[in-house]
């Protein structure tokens, strides 16, 4: 009677351990299949790569779909198990490829965290940009042409009256300005070449260059419309803009730096000119 009123505690109190089991061990799982437990970890890092992405909001319904994605995967990832599939080469050389994304990805994210610009960086470059632009804006037009004597010809054309606008439309080669009559809107000196600039900042307004500019694109006639102070953004409103060009910068020099330093035999192609 003692061993039977034992075997029958014991059993309750396995049945009340199960149960209690139960909804702990469903706590670490999103579910079962065939099986196979899908752990929750798997789901907080999967939420935790789509919220990062910005793109959507943490809600019910993005948690629904994901246990079902996850779920879903583990269906036909135990199915391509069954089937040898991870044992194909094909398979084998793609996780090769993922790993080595993986690896790259995590490398110059952990460069790029570790670089990060300080406030007083940010400022001294926001600084250095806005003396380099100047105090002092243009509104300019020009005329290109490839030929000098054609520069000249249409130099002779303005002096006897002809309008600047209607010989840019006609004339000019720079498929960016023509249409607009040679108008190059408001810029900073600095936008130009150092032949278009100086010649441009020596103008008076309302006058053009009565001889030719010679740059790299071939020669220009220039003709000053107006200044004015120069029109510089709050570092505020640029901050971010400033971030993202020096990370790009910096991790460029940084993938640079490690393929002059790699021994290798291969040749690299030279990089293509701007």
């Amino acid at each position: 009677m003692k061993t039977f009123r034992t075997h029958v505690i014991k059993s309750a109190v396995l049945a009340a351990t199960l149960s209690l089991a139960a909804p702990l061990v469903m706590a670490q799982n999103i579910a079962v299949v065939n099986g196979k437990p899908v752990p929750k970890a798997r789901f907080d890092a999967m939420m935790t790569q789509i919220l990062k992405q910005g793109q959507q909001a943490k809600t019910p319904d993005l948690e629904a779909k994901v246990k079902e994605e996850l779920v879903l995967r583990e269906i036909f990832v135990q199915e391509a198990e069954k089937k040898g599939i991870a044992q194909t080469a094909d398979y084998k050389t793609q996780m090769e490829f993922a790993r080595q994304s993986i690896l790259i990805q995590g490398l110059f994210a952990d460069f790029q965290a570790k670089s990060k610009d300080s406030e007083a960086d940010l400022r001294a470059e926001y600084d250095k940009i806005k003396a380099q632009n100047g105090d002092k804006e243009y509104r300019a037009r020009h005329i290109l042409v490839e030929k000098e004597e054609d520069a000249k010809a249409l130099i002779a054309q303005l002096k006897a009256g002809a309008k600047f606008e209607d010989l840019a439309k006609k004339n000019s080669k720079d498929p960016g300005s023509a249409e607009n009559g040679g108008d190059l809107d408001w810029a900073a000196p600095g936008n130009y070449v150092p032949e278009f600039s100086e010649a441009m900042a020596k103008l008076e307004k309302g006058k053009f260059t009565e001889t030719p500019v010679k740059s790299q694109f071939g020669y220009h006639i220039i003709k000053l419309e107006d200044t004015r102070a120069t029109q510089f953004p709050p570092y505020d409103e640029v901050k971010v803009q400033l971030q993202q060009r020096n990370a790009q910068a910096k991790l460029a020099k940084y993938r640079d730096d490690l393929k002059a330093k790699a021994k290798t035999d291969f040749k690299f192609s030279a990089p293509a000119a701007n």
